[in-house]
């Protein structure tokens, strides 16, 4: 299983002062230094956290995989062509959101998803759906020509009890059933943390977890590659069980 960590929030400290640190940039150099096996960044339409420039950079110094959370439109669909990273994930997005609230409406969004993924597959770029734990979801996913999709965790992540917690569980286990039997390949990520990745982490069919906000949290305690080497050992051990 890939750990592919999210530096926005690092961003989101600097332009907390509007100045130069800290930099995104070199958190990802030590997220990989760290274990990651690859990168995420999501260049929002508002650029609240990451920016061009931002991605300019890490397009030339990240070893890894760099992987581009951004919505389907135009102006983001010929940045990623340009800057062609190794993968783009489409998500929702919502100018007053703190964070991604959800998955994608696939079905609603079927015509401009389906051409998004077309523009990058033509370019060469590896196309992932952000969407809920909904078996009709992924089978909506399947009909645009993505390459894979990511289920949402973050309703699992923010259950406050056992039962809530299973019952979230038992949704993201549906969905990743489904997409393997649709032949499409299944990661996780939003509101991951230490405490609760182990359950996603276990789910063998998943191939890889994106993790941003509890690792920088982390980090800002214990440093980046220690926090990466926490989260990479506690993904180990779960997939060991």
């Amino acid at each position: 299983m890939i750990l592919s960590v999210n530096v926005d929030h690092v961003a989101t400290l600097r332009q907390a002062r509007l100045g130069r640190e800290p930099d995104p940039a070199a958190a990802a150099v030590l997220a990989v230094l760290g274990g990651a096996d690859g990168v995420t960044i999501h260049l929002r339409e508002d650029r609240r956290h990451i920016n061009d420039s931002d991605l300019d950079v890490m397009r030339r110094m990240i070893t890894v995989p760099l992987n581009l959370e951004m919505a389907a439109t135009d102006e983001m669909i010929e940045k990623a062509i340009a800057a062609a990273p190794a993968m783009v994930t489409l998500v929702p997005e919502k100018r007053q959101e703190l964070t991604t609230e959800g998955g994608l409406d696939v079905s609603s969004q079927m015509e401009r998803l389906t051409y998004a993924v077309a523009r990058l597959h033509g370019a060469g770029i590896e196309v992932s759906l952000f969407v809920n734990p909904s078996p009709e979801d992924i089978e909506h996913s399947l009909s645009t020509g993505t390459d894979r999709v990511e289920i949402h965790t973050g309703q699992y992540a923010n259950a406050s009890t056992p039962s809530m917690v299973k019952q979230e569980l038992q949704k993201i286990l549906a969905a990743v059933g489904k997409a393997v039997e649709l032949g499409l390949t299944v990661n996780a990520g939003h509101g991951l943390n230490y405490h609760n990745v182990q359950a996603v982490a276990a789910i063998k069919s998943v191939s890889g977890l994106y993790i941003g906000h509890g690792i920088v949290s982390r980090a800002v305690l214990v440093g980046m590659e220690q926090a990466v080497r926490q989260m990479k050992q506690l993904i180990t051990q779960a997939r060991l069980t």
